[in-house]
C-alpha cells in the first residue's frame, strides 16, 4: 500500500464533497450503524452487548503524572523466597537488581532478616536504614 504523505483533507480542498459522496458525507460509521441516534431506545441491545461504557462520565487521566512501579521490602523478600525474582548470593549478601526486573522504587515496609545488596532507581529513607542496619548495601542508579 502506498503511504499517503499529505492529509486527504488538504488534497481535497475546493471539491464540494471532499471525496465523501453526494448523499451522506461521512455521517454513518459502517457496521456500528446510523448516526448513533436511538442508542437509548431501539439500539439498546447493541449498547448492552458492546457499549458498556457508552453513557456516563469516565474520569480524567492527568497527562503529566508519572507512574512509579514500587515494591516493599516485605514483598521483595517474599518473591525471592518463592523464586519469582532471581537473586544471587555474593559475599554473604543477597544480590537483587530491581531495575532489570522493572521496579523503580524500594519502599520500607517489612523486616530485613538477611543482608541485601539492592540496585534500584529510588529508595525511601526507612528502606535504606533497614537494609544498612542488616549489613546490606544500596546502589542507586540514575532514573530515566
Amino acid at each position: 500500500m502506498v503511504v499517503r504523505r499529505e492529509k486527504k483533507t488538504r488534497k481535497m480542498r475546493g471539491h464540494r464533497t471532499m471525496g465523501w459522496g453526494t448523499k451522506g458525507q461521512h455521517r454513518d460509521r459502517g457496521a456500528e450503524g446510523g448516526r448513533h441516534i436511538g442508542m437509548h431506545k431501539e439500539k439498546w441491545s447493541w449498547i448492552v452487548k458492546y457499549g458498556k461504557d457508552w453513557y456516563g462520565k469516565h474520569g480524567f487521566i492527568n497527562p503529566t503524572s508519572k507512574v512509579v512501579r514500587a515494591i516493599s521490602i516485605r514483598k521483595l523478600l517474599e518473591l525471592v523466597d518463592k523464586g519469582a525474582i532471581e537473586a544471587k548470593e555474593e559475599n554473604g549478601k543477597l544480590v537483587v537488581d530491581l531495575t532489570k526486573i522493572g521496579y523503580d522504587k524500594l519502599l520500607g515496609g517489612g523486616k530485613v532478616d538477611r543482608p541485601l545488596l539492592v540496585t534500584v532507581g529510588a529508595i525511601t529513607n526507612k528502606a535504606k536504614e533497614k537494609i544498612e542496619k542488616s549489613g546490606g548495601q544500596v546502589i542507586l542508579t540514575p532514573q530515566s
